[in-house]
């Protein structure tokens, strides 16, 4: 049988242990890595925007050629 005082203590304990088991579970110890760089990806974005753009400037003709021949020959 057990004493008194663990049986008055015990509530107090389970509620500690279910703070420490919540917070462990909502406040990782380490950063999550996924996230990644935003200041990185908007630089990558900006930087493949001004790269499409540069192509589509000096072979725009080139390219819609290409791409109408494409579609002629689906629609044969």
């Amino acid at each position: 049988m057990q004493p008194r005082s663990q049986i008055r203590t015990f509530p107090v304990r389970l509620a500690a242990s279910l703070h420490s088991i919540l917070l462990a579970a909502l406040l990782p110890d380490k950063p999550d890595r996924e996230r990644g760089d935003v200041p990185g990806w908007v630089m990558i974005t900006l930087m493949s925007a001004v790269l499409v753009a540069a192509i589509l400037a000096v072979a725009q003709e080139q390219l819609l050629t290409l791409f109408r021949s494409a579609i002629d020959q689906v629609r044969r």
